[in-house]
């Protein structure tokens, strides 16, 4: 296929709105995001209904500015591609449809994207810092890691899914979410609890959830350590106020003539927060390095691909790429978070393999990595 074939992306799966132009797979023409960060963080997670919302009012602008750089605009496009799944099927619907109207409109080709798939597909474009970097020779290992997805695949070629393992429970990136409220630390997780870990003592072990014999991952009882170091540290701090615990012992059992004020749960100190935090992140982060080795081990993978949100987190880069046994790969962390650049790329090695839609594609929020 000719290696000039331009692709119009958009992606609306959650909270970002973003289009991209790309040029063979692998070059960036220009790739716009606009995120809806700032509307979520009130409520402390995304609000499904805001983000559709949101998703209406900005795409226009988002998409003008993706094609100012094409001297001929439309006529510069050969193919229109858009997010189908998985996400938030009301954010999703407004990518999709913009999508299929524009292609109706310009009478071009049409493609459905995995939104898991384009994640990986993230690893094959190429950056001002690594402008001559080649693509990622098969079989690769991918990892994906982000707030709705977490699993590890073998990909023996383009379109050729091997499903090894996934989350049972919570994806890292959402448990990174829950964690960081339970520490007072705000949304996003991910970033939070990484900033209070840097430097952080230890001190405190987690656990792991290894699943033995398996590639799956599961972090749901990691989070409820976390909770239960929590309520044990404030339940000790509490047991110490004045006319609580040991101190009332004089007066008998539970008695107290302190203020209710004055027994509250007293909040942690950013000692503790720090040292859950780096806990917590040393044991997420063991896991999915030492199965994504075990795995590319086993099934001689030539590289290692990392993806998704959660594939921004320093010390996760930093652990895979000490222990791996092959390269890794990893793209900028702009990459890593939800845009429209990666949904491009996907779409490329899709459309050239001869794959089109219909204008009947419908979203699916719940979209595999086969899909």
């Amino acid at each position: 296929m000719n290696r000039q074939v331009t692709i119009l992306a958009i992606e609306t799966s959650c909270d970002e709105t973003a289009a991209a132009v790309i040029r063979g797979g692998r070059t960036i023409i220009s790739n716009v995001v606009a995120s809806q960060i700032d509307e979520h963080q009130r409520y402390g997670g995304i609000v499904p209904e805001v983000a559709s919302r949101q998703h209406i009012l900005t795409i226009d602008a988002v998409l003008r500015k993706a094609l100012r750089p094409l001297p001929g605009g439309w006529n510069d496009i050969h193919a229109v591609a858009a997010t189908y799944g998985p996400g938030l099927a009301g954010a999703l619907m407004t990518g999709l449809n913009v999508a299929k109207a524009i292609a109706w409109i310009r009478e071009l080709p049409f493609v459905g994207v995995n939104h898991i798939e384009a994640h990986i597909y993230a690893n094959w474009l190429v950056t001002d810092a690594q402008p001559e970097a080649p693509a990622p020779q098969f079989p690769v290992v991918a990892l994906v890691v982000s707030g709705g997805h977490t699993l590890l695949a073998l990909l023996e070629g383009h379109g050729r899914y091997r499903l090894l393992g996934q989350t049972r429970d919570d994806a890292a990136g959402e448990a990174f979410d829950k964690v960081a409220r339970l520490l007072g630390l705000g949304f996003p997780g991910g970033p939070a609890i990484q900033r209070a870990a840097e430097g952080a003592p230890g001190g405190v072990v987690l656990p792991r959830a290894w699943l033995r014999d398996s590639y799956d991952f599961s972090f749901s009882g990691l989070k409820t350590a976390v909770l239960h170091q929590i309520r044990d540290y404030q339940a000790r701090e509490a047991a110490l106020q004045p006319g609580t615990g040991k101190s009332a012992g004089k007066r008998g059992v539970g008695a107290s003539s302190a203020p209710p004020e004055a027994t509250a749960t007293p909040p942690l100190p950013p000692t503790i927060v720090a040292r859950l935090a780096r806990a917590f992140q040393e044991s997420v982060v063991d896991v999915l390095v030492t199965k994504t080795v075990e795995a590319a081990r086993a099934f001689g993978a030539a590289e290692i691909l990392l993806a998704g949100g959660v594939a921004a987190n320093l010390r996760l880069r930093e652990e895979l790429n000490r222990r791996a046994p092959v390269p890794v790969r990893v793209p900028p962390v702009a990459l890593c978070t939800d845009n429209a650049a990666m949904i491009g790329a996907a779409a490329f090695y899709r459309f050239e393999a001869g794959i089109q839609h219909g204008w009947d594609l419908d979203v699916q929020p719940n979209l595999a990595l086969n899909g």
